[in-house]
């Protein structure tokens, strides 16, 4: 007896333009039996886990742009105090950060990437931690990634051994601290093997970006490099586009007051606070939160010097505006801090500001009225005047204004050529080995 075809296959095969009721059935129940199914899920890449140690008088510069690039990138960075029983440090040039956890809780833990920032005496503090050593160690034998910029590659890992028969670069002052087994060359940034190695705060963007690629791949490094609009050419002189030439007269300790608040971008506030205090500028940290400490937009925590309403007790020579996004927010939205920068116009006194904080910050309020400027370049759309916005750092009278975490190098040199000169300018870029 001939077997008669199943039902469901004789109707799939029908060419009926309209299928009949039974067909119609049978496909909503296909469907809805296809999407009760578990479903094979997308993989997505491993979280990459990653350990910054800091310590009293680490370079506040490296340790934050080494921890903002690679949380841009993804990768789950824990910040470790180094002080016995102290979650906050007092990095070099009086910044202030706070931990995420104490070293010694994290003794245990498992880390694709261990990056030592420098600074003295912090990388001194690393070399003579033997929970760091101990940790790095351990870390190194198992052959993953480990790095250092600056003083940390000759002090720390140096002296533990962990540079041995590889090629390694540091800060050009330590060079001679580098142990005869290592090949010591003058890159700003050495990869041997599983080791990362670089010399300064103006070579760290670069260390960052090349530390994400060692962890990512270079298309997730290009993708986190380029938002940040770094240097087309590493290593070259700085300028700045001048309009309206004036001169700053503010003195040899001229008073800066730097506002942060919580969605400040750290790498900006960081760098433009370190360098002006280099410069020898009497720089005051002032948070526009109810407490000194402030979640900056990659999770860095800074301390400020005062809050907000203290800090506008006094008068200052120069007013300076960090950018990220809900840090310039937070800025237009203080009728108090805006109001203080409108009377430091009016006085024809020094301000500026960078990344989202000109168009954000700083346009809406007036404060770019007949003033050329530039600002983060996905927001040059919201400045009145865009003439010169392609320019990485302007700037018009007395008014100073610049892209974004990638030029923040260049914007704080620049205001220091204005406050001290070219001379000391560039004396502090060759010291943060910027060129």
């Amino acid at each position: 007896m001939a077997t008669r075809p199943p039902v469901f296959s004789t109707l799939t095969t029908s060419f009926s333009p309209s299928p009949p009721p039974l067909l119609r059935r049978l496909q909503t129940l296909t469907r809805a039996l296809a999407s009760s199914s578990p479903q094979p899920m997308a993989s997505s890449p491993p979280l990459k886990k990653v350990l910054v140690p800091i310590a009293n008088g680490t370079e506040p510069m490296e340790a934050v742009m080494t921890i903002d690039v690679l949380r841009r990138a993804g990768a789950d960075v824990a910040v470790a105090s180094v002080e016995p029983g102290a979650a906050q440090v007092a990095a070099s040039w009086g910044v202030k950060l706070a931990a995420d956890a104490l070293l010694a809780d994290l003794a245990e833990a498992d880390f694709d990437l261990i990056s030592l920032p420098g600074g003295m005496p912090g990388a001194s503090t690393f070399g003579d931690c033997k929970i760091l050593e101990n940790i790095v160690k351990k870390h190194a034998e198992k052959g993953k990634l480990y790095a250092a910029v600056c003083a940390a590659p000759a002090v720390a890992l140096g002296a533990w051994g962990l540079l041995n028969g590889l090629k390694a670069t540091c800060h050009p002052s330590v060079m001679d601290k580098l142990p005869s087994e290592v090949q010591a060359v003058e890159s700003r940034v050495q990869i041997d093997g599983n080791c990362v190695t670089s010399r300064g705060p103006g070579t760290t963007m670069e260390y960052s970006v090349v530390l994400v690629e060692q962890l990512y791949g270079k298309e997730k490094a290009d993708e986190v490099a380029g938002p940040m609009v770094m240097r087309p050419q590493h290593g070259a002189e700085f300028s700045m586009k001048e309009l309206n030439s004036t001169s700053w007269n503010a003195g040899e300790n001229p008073q800066i007051l730097v506002p942060i608040a919580n969605g400040t971008e750290e790498m900006e506030a960081v760098m433009i606070i370190d360098i002006l205090r280099r410069a020898k500028a009497n720089v005051v940290v002032a948070s526009l939160e109810g407490t000194l400490e402030i979640v900056a937009s990659r999770n860095v925590k800074m301390v400020a010097n005062v809050l907000l309403d203290d800090a506008l007790k006094q008068q200052y020579d120069l007013i300076l505006l960090p950018g990220g996004l809900g840090g310039a927010q937070a800025y237009a939205k203080s009728d108090k801090l805006i109001g203080f920068i409108k009377k430091q116009a009016e006085a024809n006194k020094l301000y500026g500001a960078i990344c989202a904080s000109p168009a954000i910050a700083l346009e809406p309020h007036g404060l770019l009225k007949g003033k050329k400027a530039t600002s983060y370049p996905a927001m040059w759309s919201k400045l009145t005047d865009q003439s010169e916005c392609k320019n990485r750092v302007v700037v018009d009278g007395n008014l100073i204004t610049s892209q974004g975490p990638g030029t923040s190098m260049e914007f704080s040199l620049a205001i220091v050529e204005k406050l001290f000169g070219r001379e000391r300018a560039l004396e502090l870029a060759k010291s943060m080995v910027f060129v």
